[in-house]
């Protein structure tokens, strides 16, 4: 059975990790790259993998996603050294003969309707998000993730023509604590969940 991570590991992860709002550093190409090679190895519905990670960094690509971010948002993620378009691709299955080649796994999903497909893509596509978040926090980067934007928006200007649809953006770098608020309450245990 592996070992529990230590507190240390766990503050960085979950209890000391914040949503930062300002962020400084260079978060350079071998770091993006570590970061996909982490949070590919979670868990998705017959390996589908649906999510598909844009790493908007130089000036061009933050002036194409620019017009798209919400008033709040548009300072910060201007700043912020990446942004991570999380999107997710309505034709996963296509890919399943390679990442699930035990079976005919394609034939389970390449018949159903859009709205079940947008479905399973967006479920597992936001599950991939969240691993992007704990691969992050465990490279010693901080968070924005964000969702005040236009998904049509962003759609139109960087997967046009694709099967490609976006979920939420991040915000990558190494977080200025002065741009943290306090931490918001969480519910307790007997209000979230119940044991049967």
């Amino acid at each position: 059975m592996p070992d529990v991570l230590p507190a240390a590991a766990l503050d960085q992860l979950f209890r000391q990790a914040r949503t930062y709002n300002a962020f400084s550093g260079e978060v350079g190409d071998d770091v993006l790259q570590q970061l996909y090679d982490l949070l590919k190895f979670g868990p998705t519905t017959a390996n589908s993998c649906p999510a598909r990670f844009v790493f908007v960094r130089s000036r061009e690509a933050k002036e194409k996603l620019g017009p798209a971010l919400d008033e709040g948002n548009y300072a910060k993620t201007m700043a912020a050294p990446v942004t991570v378009i999380v999107a997710y691709d309505m034709a996963f299955y296509e890919k399943l003969p390679v990442l699930f080649p035990h079976t005919n796994a394609k034939s389970w999903f390449d018949s159903k309707p859009q709205d079940e497909l947008r479905t399973i893509a967006l479920r597992n596509g936001s599950l991939q998000g969240a691993y992007l978040l704990l691969a992050a926090r465990s490279l010693g980067l901080d968070c924005g993730p964000m969702s005040g934007f236009d998904n049509a928006k962003v759609d139109a200007a960087f997967f046009a023509g694709t099967t490609l649809k976006s979920n939420f953006l991040v915000n990558l770098g190494h977080g200025d604590r002065a741009s943290i608020f306090a931490r918001s309450p969480r519910l307790g245990f007997d209000e979230a969940c119940r044991i049967e």
